[in-house]
């Protein structure tokens, strides 16, 4: 932990913000307190959380260079893994951890994540490309034109539950388990107090109940699902029931809550720029840029949380081994030294590519091309039909600070 002496040679110019308040992103007002930390206390110590204390790196540049020495910037699960809940030293009583590649440092996450990998290569991504073609023509076309209905629901949790089961060899008619499952496991919210553990550690073997199964139905007849690469792979057959549970809560969360999110943001984002929207509707060669820019715009995933292995120096902040540092994507994203009128979307930004809502170094996201895939595909089939989303009601939020999204967005349908 930081000490008394390093907190005074590093005493910020503000007072400490504790920007893991749920109802900041669930009101949607972060946008502010992350503006001002940028400014004037781009790494600030945070003393006092629900999470207990924690380093804030708020700006791009410092994000990277962490980002860059894994060997010191632990992602480690022993250490409290990647997001901000996790304990440093011991988890508290009834905390079930759950080990993954992730949440993994060198050389087990290089082995484990080396075979996944190719699952989400680029020739096996082409290969997607109909089924997910045909999955969102299904999807759209059965929408109504000139009601009300949920965005969420219909679009972003049908479509991206149906990549989930289809990767995985889900069985169909249950796959709605797999939103559940990715809901409760991306939920920090969950982790900060014993008496939530017992929901969390629920539905995480409910999980592995059936994702069990399905490995034994897999060690009969094995196929080129995820399930049957894992099970063939030297690296990950052999892995505790814990680490089963962790590489798939990882599979289905980065799946899941962040192209879901993506996909809301889509019609949120466009709607909150109307010109913008209009610019890609007249140019559908816009749209592979326009999906980084709204991935840059939402960062589905707010934080990446590292712990320091050794004391360390950060742009003249001292850091102490066993440090939580908590890398502020949602911020990185709105840097105005790195994307000019950071707030606004902005469909032809010509560095949006450059945003971190995949990370950065060797924990980027190993399914970044399947989320673009499905995205840019979204994108199309709209524009092939016309279709403009137009949001008609409130807009809820998910109220926690590591999954940034939606659990409404009430539009109603038309055409251009």
């Amino acid at each position: 932990m930081a000490t008394a002496a390093t907190l005074e040679r590093n005493a910020s110019p503000i007072a400490p913000i504790d920007v893991s308040d749920p109802a900041l992103y669930a009101e949607d007002r972060w946008q502010e307190p992350f503006r001002r930390l940028r400014g004037q206390a781009p790494i600030q110590y945070v003393p006092d959380s629900p999470f207990g204390p924690y380093w804030s790196v708020s700006t791009y540049k410092p994000i990277i260079h962490i980002e860059s020495l894994p060997k010191i910037f632990s992602s480690s699960w022993e250490y409290g893994g990647i997001s901000i809940a996790g304990d440093v030293e011991t988890p508290m009583e009834g905390e079930l951890r759950l080990p993954m590649f992730i949440a993994m440092d060198p050389p087990n996450h290089t082995a484990q994540r080396r075979t996944v990998a190719p699952s989400f290569g680029p020739s096996e991504v082409a290969a997607m490309k109909a089924r997910v073609q045909a999955r969102t023509t299904e999807v759209l076309d059965a929408l109504p034109i000139g009601e009300a209905f949920d965005w969420v629901e219909r679009v972003s949790i049908e479509l991206t539950t149906g990549m989930l089961a289809d990767l995985f060899d889900f069985p169909w008619e249950q796959r709605h388990k797999l939103t559940y499952w990715s809901d409760i496991g991306g939920n920090v919210e969950l982790m900060k107090s014993p008496d939530n553990f017992a929901v969390r550690n629920a539905a995480m073997m409910e999980m592995g109940a059936a994702f069990d199964e399905l490995w034994q139905q897999k060690v009969a007849n094995p196929g080129k699902d995820l399930i049957s690469i894992m099970l063939q792979s030297d690296a990950m057959r052999e892995m505790s029931e814990q680490e089963f549970m962790g590489n798939l809560i990882l599979l289905i969360v980065g799946g899941n809550d962040t192209t879901r999110n993506s996909m809301s943001s889509f019609v949120y984002g466009l709607d909150q720029f109307p010109d913008q929207r209009a610019k890609l509707e007249a140019d559908p060669s816009l749209i592979p840029n326009a999906v980084q820019e709204l991935i840059r715009w939402q960062t589905p995933l707010a934080h990446m949380r590292r712990t320091v292995e050794e004391d360390t120096e950060i742009e003249g902040v001292q850091m102490k081994k066993g440090d939580k540092v908590v890398l502020w994507y949602i911020s990185a994203n709105r840097d105005e030294s790195v994307f000019e009128d950071a707030d606004k979307v902005i469909v032809d930004r010509s560095n949006a590519r450059r945003h971190l809502s995949f990370g950065y170094g060797i924990h980027r996201c190993v399914g970044a091309r399947v989320a673009e895939l499905q995205l840019c595909t979204l994108l199309e089939e709209m524009g092939k039909r016309r279709l403009r989303a137009n949001v008609s009601g409130k807009v809820q939020r998910v109220p926690a600070c590591f999954v940034h999204g939606y659990t409404s967005v009430p539009v109603t349908l038309s055409h251009y």
